[in-house]
């Protein structure tokens, strides 16, 4: 039997030129990716017309495993490459999630190990404090990514400067969740940049959901980057983008591919459905949603807090 799918409608007046949507979902709107895919590995194999890429002038690609789970490391170098991938130039690494979705042994532990060893290796030095922020909707399960991971962020910022010998060695952490227009007015990226201008930070590390071209990718894969974060990227869209060509200081992304767009699993010259935008999540969005959230926010308290266990973190939040 064919795998059970949840699904959304976007209305759009010219859904051919459109790059962004507001979903309505209970009053609150949210954005979402329509064209294309915001992960880099796809994009380079969509280019080069193959599944396994290599590299070439311009762009460097290598593979290993670390903690059980396969990494693909691909390295723009070359802004005419990038150009044609439709990214900006930057390093971003893609981790399979084959053992959280087979359950094998210790995949929560090694999974936060995982990511918390590649973001230590793009972390700027420093005293001053990271700011982590969690962009997306969390009334709309799919585009929830970045809320729920708060949920799990060790923030320190507040308890070393109210109790500095007992939180000695630790880093300083603050956490904001930007919301959605609706509910704000404001736009995420004058939120970030109003809070980075009052915090200083030596980085920052954006958390939000993703869109993915192949149905085989959704809630299967993490992708990271030093690129920052560019909504809609490469297909047109205006809205500022979170990166450190616009906020001044380094800007780390890892996100989680949640949706796809329906016609891609109709065929690759499916025409989208007059006057509207259909996505598909996965049936167990609710729970991959939850579980990998938790495991991003995981991996980066490890890497922000190296000198703490899995099982530390659990204890300290509480």
């Amino acid at each position: 039997m064919p795998e059970k799918i949840e699904y959304f409608l976007i209305s759009a007046e010219d859904y051919i030129l459109a790059t962004i949507f507001c979903v309505f979902e209970r009053g609150v709107t949210t954005r979402v990716s329509v064209l294309g895919t915001d992960l880099a590995l796809e994009a380079a194999q969509i280019h080069m017309g193959a599944a396994q890429i290599a590299s070439c002038p311009g762009m460097e690609v290598r593979r290993k495993m670390r903690d059980g789970y396969a990494l693909t490391y691909m390295e723009l170098t070359d802004p005419e490459q990038a150009r044609r991938l439709e990214r900006p130039v930057g390093k971003y690494i893609t981790m399979e999630l084959a053992p959280y979705l087979h359950r094998r042994k210790d995949f929560f532990v090694q999974g936060a190990q995982c990511i918390a060893r590649e973001l230590m290796a793009l972390l700027p030095g420093g005293e001053e404090p990271v700011l982590v922020v969690g962009l997306g909707n969390r009334s709309l399960t799919a585009d929830a990514v970045g809320p729920l991971a708060l949920g799990h962020i060790l923030v320190t910022r507040h308890m070393l400067r109210s109790m500095p010998q007992e939180f000695r060695g630790f880093s300083s952490v603050a956490a904001l969740t930007t919301g959605v227009l609706a509910e704000t007015g404001v736009e995420t990226w004058e939120l970030i940049a109003a809070v980075t201008e009052m915090l200083r930070p030596r980085c920052i590390i954006v958390l939000d959901a993703l869109a993915a071209r192949s149905r085989e990718r959704l809630c299967s894969v993490l992708q990271l980057t030093d690129a920052g974060l560019v909504p809609g990227s490469g297909v047109g869209n205006q809205r500022k983008e979170v990166s450190e060509k616009t906020l001044g200081v380094p800007v780390l992304a890892l996100g989680l591919p949640t949706v796809i767009r329906a016609e891609r699993l109709v065929g690759e010259d499916a025409p989208p459905a007059e006057g509207e935008a259909l996505f598909v999540t996965p049936r167990d969005i609710d729970q991959r949603v939850r579980e990998l959230s938790r495991m991003m926010a995981y991996g980066v308290n490890l890497a922000l807090q190296p000198q703490l266990t899995v099982e530390d973190i659990t204890g300290l939040l509480g």
